[in-house]
């Protein structure tokens, strides 16, 4: 019998902050038999890897796509993300990732109107009822953003919130762009409500009723969230 060796499959990922990873996300990947690859913004993000045709996720983070004069890798991040947008490369933007993939895209990431930082639900429109989004219908997800974003030339809205009418969008069917934050770990909370303590704070956030929140809406998520990335993967 002929040896058969399988050339493994992995998921690169752009990591902007520590305890911001792929969290409920990442059990999922490894289910589907994929090795997660971490690379961290302004340390060691290979040009490779935009070129890469296998999965790129770009996690979220505290800094604005525009601060590109004090975070000069941010426009690394930016002209890759362009390549594989014309290449209709299989990427997923989360956050800061997808605010990322809308600079990319030629259109304006700037600061909001209000902080919005809570779990609530989306609403999804009619594209995002039929894509793998229509899961969260009518799931409390995770916001945690300052910044929003015009919608991409060529780029089909799926979900807004109370506050702003951008919250996700699809590029094609390869690449899909979240504000909001499907992929939290409830488990894993504290570490957020740490990292961020001075960013709560200084927008007057209820951090008891946030943690209240989590450890009420956190399981329903993950379970959404599973579905949601399972269909994604399907459809690629």
């Amino acid at each position: 019998m002929q040896n058969v060796i399988k050339r493994k499959k992995y998921i690169n990922v752009i990591q902007h902050l520590a305890f911001e990873d792929l969290g409920s996300f990442g059990k999922v990947f490894q289910s589907q038999g994929f090795e997660l690859r971490y690379y961290h913004a302004g340390v060691n993000i290979p040009e490779s890897i935009y070129q890469d045709e296998s999965i790129l996720v770009v996690l979220g983070g505290p800094i604005g796509v525009y601060e590109t004069d004090i975070y000069p890798y941010l426009q690394q991040e930016i002209d890759g993300l362009k390549y594989r947008i014309q290449n209709q490369l299989p990427t997923l933007g989360i956050c800061l990732g997808a605010q990322l993939l809308v600079a990319a895209s030629g259109a304006k990431v700037y600061a909001g109107h209000i902080k919005e930082i809570g779990w609530s639900t989306l609403q999804l429109s009619e594209q995002g009822n039929a894509s793998p989004l229509k899961y969260l219908h009518d799931v409390n997800v995770l916001h945690w953003h300052g910044d929003t974003f015009e919608l991409p030339q060529n780029a089909t809205l799926l979900a807004s919130s109370e506050h702003y009418p951008h919250q996700a969008f699809a590029l094609g069917k390869h690449i899909l762009a979240m504000q909001f934050h499907p992929e939290a770990d409830a488990q894993r909370f504290e570490q957020w409500l740490i990292g961020h303590c001075s960013e709560l704070n200084h927008a007057k956030i209820d951090i008891l009723q946030l943690r209240a929140n989590n450890q009420r809406y956190g399981t329903a998520l993950a379970q959404a969230g599973e579905q949601l990335l399972l269909e994604w993967l399907a459809g690629l």
